[in-house]
């Protein structure tokens, strides 16, 4: 493998190690450690040469203008929020013909993965169904090798069934203990890229098409009819996730911007440059009160920006759907 191929692989590497702690960390925890920064920053600052925050607050009503501004800003933002939301899962609702019709094409695709797979019913629980899922596209690829059996024109395709049964059976471990409504159901089959998958199987079936028997030919159409079906499986998963994402940001921030709404109410009604004197560790008590009422009115944009920080950056890893590649692998150089 060249060098270059070693650094997008040590880069790609380092995005999704990074990119992990970020969708895996709990929210709630990322949100407070995020607005704990913000607060040490402005109690920080105060102790840098710039004109005490005491004097503003005297001066220039440095209460009554931050306070007052933080609630319209909240009242503005939580509304829009909320609203847009609303509007993104008011397309679950419609006439009884639109419910008949999803209702059909589910039991038409769940039929049509108990055919490819051979079985009578397969579970209706998300992260079983997806275990189900990859377990068939294992016994698929196991089926497969059977049949090239030892020919040494094949080790190609030997070795694409042998780094494919290694992802399915890492998928089928991470869903075991995964219940769906958390994250894990998601991240468990994110990193599986059927797409290149699909294309990989397809490229060396055609560059091998001679060598490749008929019990070859019928194994790689199967193999590759299960690997199609788990990209509208995992996809509408997804949907589902993002819109039970989108119910919980809606509630998250209806339950954050009341107390915050109550806390800047009474921070611009009854405090000023007069109220608080003395210090608290050697810092203006004003400046801690200040700097945590702050902290208490930006939480619902913070915890809005985690939020959709996470439902970001999945879509963007899973944006397009079939035999397309968008982002940049660490495949061999003579399979691209």
């Amino acid at each position: 493998m060249s060098d270059s191929t070693d650094s997008v692989g040590s880069r790609i590497s380092g995005h999704r190690y990074w990119s992990g702690i970020v969708l895996r960390a709990n929210r709630w925890a990322l949100s407070g450690a995020i607005l704990l920064v913000v607060f040490g920053l402005l109690v920080g600052a105060s102790q840098l040469s710039l004109t005490p925050f005491r004097e503003i607050a005297a001066d220039r009503d440095g209460f009554q203008l931050l306070f007052t501004a933080f609630i319209g800003a909240i009242i503005t933002g939580t509304s829009i929020v909320v609203t847009i939301n609303q509007l993104v899962l008011s397309q679950e609702l419609g006439a009884v013909g639109d419910q008949r019709s999803r209702m059909r094409e589910s039991v038409e695709f769940r039929a049509d993965v108990e055919d490819k797979l051979s079985t009578a019913t397969v579970s209706p629980e998300p992260a079983a169904f997806l275990s189900e899922l990859t377990d068939g596209i294992r016994d698929r690829s196991e089926t497969l090798q059977q049949t090239i059996g030892e020919d040494s024109e094949l080790t190609a395709l030997d070795g694409y069934i042998g780094r494919l049964q290694t992802a399915t059976e890492q998928v089928t471990g991470n869903l075991e203990a995964a219940q769906f409504g958390t994250f894990e159901v998601l991240w468990a089959v994110l990193d599986f890229n059927y797409s290149e998958q699909i294309y990989e199987l397809r490229r060396i079936h055609h560059d091998h098409a001679a060598a490749c028997s008929a019990d070859t030919d019928e194994a790689i159409e199967e193999l590759l009819e299960v690997l199609q079906l788990f990209g509208p499986a995992r996809e509408h998963f997804k949907t589902l996730y993002f819109q039970w994402e989108l119910i919980n940001l809606s509630r998250a921030l209806l339950y954050i911007s009341v107390p915050a709404l109550a806390v800047m109410g009474g921070l611009s009604m009854y405090i000023d440059a007069a109220a608080l004197t003395g210090t608290v560790g050697g810092i203006d008590s004003l400046v801690i009160v200040a700097a945590a009422g702050f902290t208490v009115g930006i939480a619902p944009f913070v915890v809005f920006a985690v939020f959709i920080l996470r439902i970001a950056s999945v879509a963007k890893r899973t944006l397009a759907m079939g035999p397309f590649i968008l982002q940049e692998t660490n495949r061999e150089p003579e399979s691209r």
